[in-house]
């Protein structure tokens, strides 16, 4: 079976553990259950936990143990995905090609929506049946997602991204802001597995975090060259809004063709990394290709 194929049946996976673990809307307050359903259930490629089951496929590690922190760290991709659209922040009004939180339903109730899923993720951390009985690697997917997110991770990245709006940046403090913004989630997608993995080597586990480091930062180049040339139907959002918001991007401040060639230079270094393994890292290889080139072969 290829790995677009097990892709497939992980995405599949991962909505239904989602589905299980969110509140159904017929519990009250339904119509913040129904924003949390909309929210997380609303499509999207799941690349967060297709990295999280790649790496755990390499490591050898059972899919009923990575389903918790794919889970978890799907929720608090979500969870951001909600705030970053706020009036207050972007200002978006579509998402995954739908209305977004707020347009769909208020911006109160898009808040507290977010606000609850946070708590949700650490909650399935911590209570998961196959991750009950290893105490250590329910510390560690804790400590992980949580400095991921923080503010010394996403959270920061968004502050600092917001900051940059109107201003020129060198590609190292562009950089930088990318590997808080975005690439702090995606190292926690794969570390995750690691850390539900045992007697993982220190090079193995190097190699993954060069990896994915030059993933994450790839990842966001080439999402912020779909912003201007990519369509309502594949970006699922509306083209151009970075710069119209004059947003610090690398196609905004160093051109196409710099950002395309950036692209390019780091997804080599990301499957360069992982040169010594092998076929058993063939998912995250595939997981790469898809996620900068956005190619299922």
């Amino acid at each position: 079976m290829s790995f677009a194929t097990r892709a497939d049946a992980y995405v599949a996976r991962i909505e239904s553990v989602l589905d299980h673990h969110l509140p159904p809307t017929e519990v009250a307050p339904r119509r913040l259950h129904e924003a949390m359903r909309y929210s997380a259930l609303g499509g999207g490629k799941r690349i967060r936990p297709i990295l999280v089951y790649a790496t755990g496929e390499a490591l050898g590690v059972p899919l009923e143990v990575l389903d918790a922190p794919a889970a978890a760290i799907e929720l608090m991709h979500a969870f951001s995905l909600i705030h970053d659209d706020l009036p207050a922040m972007d200002n978006d009004d579509l998402r995954r090609g739908r209305p977004t939180a707020h347009r769909a339903f208020d911006e109160a109730t898009a808040i507290l929506a977010a606000d609850a899923m946070q708590p949700l993720a650490f909650e399935i951390l911590a209570t998961h049946p196959a991750l009950v009985g290893n105490p250590a690697a329910q510390v560690r997917l804790v400590a992980l997602i949580a400095d991921a997110c923080g503010s010394r991770g996403m959270t920061g990245g968004q502050s600092m991204d917001l900051a940059a709006e109107g201003r020129r940046l060198d590609p190292a403090e562009l950089e930088h802001i990318y590997r808080l913004k975005t690439g702090c989630l995606l190292r926690a997608s794969v570390l995750a597995a690691v850390c539900c993995a045992t007697e993982v080597p220190d090079t193995t586990r190097e190699a993954l975090e060069r990896f994915v480091d030059a993933l994450g930062l790839a990842f966001q180049v080439r999402d912020d060259i779909l912003d201007i040339e990519g369509t309502t139907a594949e970006t699922g959002k509306t083209g151009g809004s970075d710069l119209a918001k004059d947003k610090a991007t690398y196609p905004h401040l160093f051109g196409m063709p710099k950002a395309r060639q950036r692209a390019d230079e780091l997804l080599l270094q990301a499957t360069d990394a992982l040169a010594a393994f092998g076929p058993g890292y063939d998912g995250l290889r595939w997981a790469a290709r898809y996620i900068v080139l956005r190619q299922r072969s």
